[in-house]
């Protein structure tokens, strides 16, 4: 069964709901889409029946995977001159998040043609996303980060490997078609990494020190669905625990609009440096990011660990949970694991220490902090 969830977008959610892509195309007059994935999920069977199946219904379809896993600005350029090339009118973004960032990217560019990092919103450059985007869509195929509701992209410079944040309301998807059965075939890795990147998420957005309540409901909900689903999920999948899994991420997406924090900037600078799956940098992180956090926000880990069915509702009893989660999924519990070097340390924290996500978090983290952080996962 297919519902529909009208927030913060229109999100049509079920197994099945991808067979409704091709009407809804024709419903808005929509011909020419461009779909943007990513190299793995352009070579699947389900993603090769989408294609079909939009083209039996007379839809010409481009489709545009050369990019990163972690995106960077090169590839939005060769994406958008695809776009000119071949004269599309919409954009379809399927996939994970890398693909759905570089997807909602493109539709930045379709008619901004300046410098892409000129719309860099932490430096104030949403201002200059003035003129109207492209018809945008998209399609989950994982439950991490839940980009498909978002309306940020996150880009790294090819050069400083710098991550800048796309950022306007003009950027949500206009419908999403978040359907369990595309997540069906994802490896036991994938699985496992994603599903603990929306865990971050919602965890990382209900410690955030901005107050919003209505985005600490949806993280605590958040956590609770992928309490329950995601050692199943990676290990023995279900529609049922898939369908959780897909759910939770959405909710995460939603719930860091009020901030993220310390994992957050512990995990980018692993993917822009040594080019780590992100989600597998969050979920290394999270315990020690989590442990870092515990002193001064007590309540707060209360309420997790509540959620979370814990016996003793404490933080140190929320980091022993990670710990142990991450053995169940088949997460290494250190940096080194993942090809970190002690040579790296220092310039991570100073990545770290210059990234975005950290001033939302609860409290203060300084460049030491961050090396010492790191040096404590190794």
């Amino acid at each position: 069964m297919v519902f529909q969830y009208n927030f913060p977008t229109t999100i049509r959610f079920g197994v099945g709901a991808i067979n409704e892509l091709p009407a809804y195309l024709q419903q808005k007059g929509l011909q020419k889409p461009l779909i943007v994935t990513d190299p793995t999920v352009a070579t699947l069977p389900f993603f090769k029946a989408i294609v079909d199946d939009l083209q039996k219904k007379n839809i010409s379809v481009a489709v545009f995977s050369d990019i990163h896993k972690n995106p960077v600005k090169s590839d939005v350029y060769k994406g958008c001159e695809q776009w000119d090339d071949t004269g599309r009118d919409s954009i379809i973004g399927i996939g994970g998040g890398a693909a759905i960032d570089v997807a909602r990217a493109i539709a930045l560019r379709v008619n901004h043609r300046e410098d892409l990092f000129k719309y860099d919103d932490l430096v104030g450059g949403d201002v200059y996303v003035t003129n109207d985007v492209p018809p945008f869509i998209t399609v989950p195929t994982t439950a991490g980060t839940g980009s498909e509701v978002g309306r940020s992209a996150i880009i790294a410079d090819d050069v400083t490997h710098q991550k800048k944040i796309l950022f306007s309301p003009k950027l949500m998807a206009s419908i999403v078609f978040a359907d369990p059965m595309l997540t069906m075939e994802l490896p036991p890795f994938i699985t496992a990494a994603t599903g603990m990147d929306a865990l971050t998420h919602n965890m990382e957005a209900f410690l955030a020190k901005n107050p919003h309540p209505l985005c600490d409901g949806i993280a605590l909900e958040g956590m609770s669905l992928i309490k329950d689903a995601i050692v199943e999920a990676t290990n023995q999948p279900t529609i049922e625990s898939r369908s959780k899994m897909l759910m939770a991420s959405m909710m995460g997406a939603i719930a860091f609009q009020k901030g993220l924090g310390v994992v957050h900037s512990l995990a980018h600078p692993l993917s822009s440096l040594l080019d780590t799956h992100h989600g597998l940098a969050n979920a290394v992180n999270i315990p020690y990011g989590m442990q870092f956090n515990i002193e001064g926000f007590e309540d707060k880990f209360r309420r997790i660990a509540r959620t979370l069915e814990l016996k003793e509702e404490t933080g140190e009893a929320v980091v022993q949970y990670l710990f142990d989660l991450n053995s169940k999924i088949g997460i290494p519990h250190r940096l080194k694991d993942i090809g970190v070097q002690p040579e790296h340390l220092d310039t991570l924290a100073d990545l770290a220490y210059a990234d975005f996500a950290h001033p939302n978090n609860p409290k203060p983290v300084s460049r030491d902090h961050f090396r010492a952080l790191y040096e404590t996962a190794l």
